[in-house]
């Protein structure tokens, strides 16, 4: 259910949730673990749910394992294994398809089955395998068989994850939440690369071992996820799925906003470009490899803020800041010719993540009939994640001898969608009443 419209949008003629004849739930304000509900007396600064503080450490322990290994995983498929350089990109490509299909079906399963938690174990448990696979893999294809498995598990954890902190979270409150979950994940991609290079200076600059190291913080996600207590399932459906309603097709308000996502994931392509673009400006391995660390420890250190302002304000005015620092960097990544800017533009490409990642969740999240917000997020991540293996595509085709074009493309379609988003254009936004 979408949150009221703001005075300010009225004014500006964005439509309100009424006019689309969206299913509405009808929650009391007691609900506080709702989708909808806010408890009376519950401000700001109220402590986030007990299951927000454990999938974040969950995601902590996932993100530290997986970028333990991520930076290093071109070499290890080019060197090591003596695999051609397009292999990469196939390999890359084919996970990413993966987790943009596996993330609708993986959504649309977690609203008919109910059963979140155990869907959740089972994609970080797919992850951790395919960490296992990659660690022992002799030849390429097992490295493909590795990450094909790995994105199923993302894909299928994915919706029903989000959809769990949702459930447990006040709407009031569903920025902050959202925003703790991705600087807990975030800060795991800090730690991760910088345990990945102690780890390849300690072995001697060998890969293998810091594959198999990276084995051990996935397995602990694993585990950390039996701590984690699934609420009680709510819309007329017990937890086998027997007497769920009919599925309402997901309202016009929904598919206005995320179709607007969606043209931007169109300009928004792959972080490894980003860091070939480090690369072609004259960064060696270690040297991006901090340029990356740098944008991790500034996404995690935005992200929380930037999903409690999203409470506040409306979630699309700070989905639209996004866009905007998003073009600043592109465009800088386009123009500039000197290393030094890097360790300039990738932390600001880091606020641009912050201020979108989880905002742009709880945004789509508030566009969602309480029973689909699984599926309707699900969908969300596909048809982005979709847009993004597009943008890869062509920006791979326009790169050119140094990349700039792609940015500069891209940096200035963002400021057109920036706009869009701004203006609440053929979109929906709902208001926030503070928290009380």
């Amino acid at each position: 259910m979408g949150r009221s419209p703001a005075p300010e949008e009225r004014s500006m003629g964005v439509e309100s949730d009424e006019s689309d004849g969206a299913p509405r739930a009808v929650v009391s304000d007691s609900d506080v673990g709702s989708p909808t509900g806010t408890a009376p007396g519950v401000g700001a600064d109220a402590p986030l749910p007990r299951e927000v503080k454990v999938l974040g450490a969950v995601s902590f322990a996932q993100d530290a394992a997986s970028e333990m290994l991520y930076p290093f995983l071109p070499r290890f498929l080019t060197i090591t294994l003596g695999a051609p350089p397009a292999v990469v990109g196939i390999v890359e490509g084919v996970a990413e398809a993966t987790a943009a299909v596996m993330k609708a079906i993986g959504g649309w399963v977690s609203d008919r089955i109910g059963r979140r938690k155990e869907q959740i174990a089972t994609g970080y448990g797919l992850a951790a395998l395919g960490k296992m696979i990659i660690a022992v893999a002799t030849v390429w294809p097992l490295v493909l068989v590795a990450r094909f498995v790995d994105r199923v598990g993302k894909g299928v954890r994915t919706a029903p994850r989000d959809a769990l902190l949702i459930e447990v979270t006040p709407q009031s409150h569903r920025g902050r939440a959202l925003g703790f979950h991705r600087a807990a994940d975030t800060a795991g991609a800090v730690l991760g690369p910088l345990l990945g290079l102690a780890a390849f200076a300690l072995f001697s600059h060998r890969i293998r071992p810091v594959l198999v190291l990276a084995v051990v913080p996935a397995v602990i996600s694993v585990m950390l996820v039996s701590l984690v207590r699934e609420p009680p399932h709510r819309n007329g459906r017990d937890s086998t799925g027997a007497g769920r309603p009919v599925r309402a097709p997901l309202p016009r308000r929904y598919w206005r906003t995320v179709a607007v996502l969606t043209l931007f994931g169109l300009i928004n392509f792959s972080d490894a470009l980003v860091l070939l673009r480090a690369q072609d400006l004259g960064l060696g391995v270690a040297g991006v490899v901090w340029a990356y660390v740098l944008y991790n420890m500034v996404y995690a250190a935005v992200s929380y803020p930037a999903g409690s302002l999203s409470d506040r304000i409306p979630r699309r005015l700070v989905y639209a800041a996004g866009l905007v620092v998003f073009a600043v960097a592109y465009l800088g990544l386009g123009l500039v010719t000197g290393t030094g800017w890097v360790f300039v533009l990738l932390p600001l490409y880091g606020c641009y993540t912050a201020l979108t990642d989880g905002v742009g969740k709880a945004w789509v999240a508030d566009l969602c009939p309480a029973e689909d917000v699984g599926w309707g997020l699900g969908l969300f991540h596909a048809l982005t994640g979709a847009g993004a293996l597009v943008a890869g595509l062509w920006a791979g085709l326009f790169w050119g001898e140094t990349g700039r074009l792609p940015f500069l493309i891209s940096g200035f379609g963002a400021l057109v969608v920036a706009a869009v988003v701004a203006l609440g254009v053929g979109i929906s936004s709902d208001g926030v009443a503070p928290a009380r």
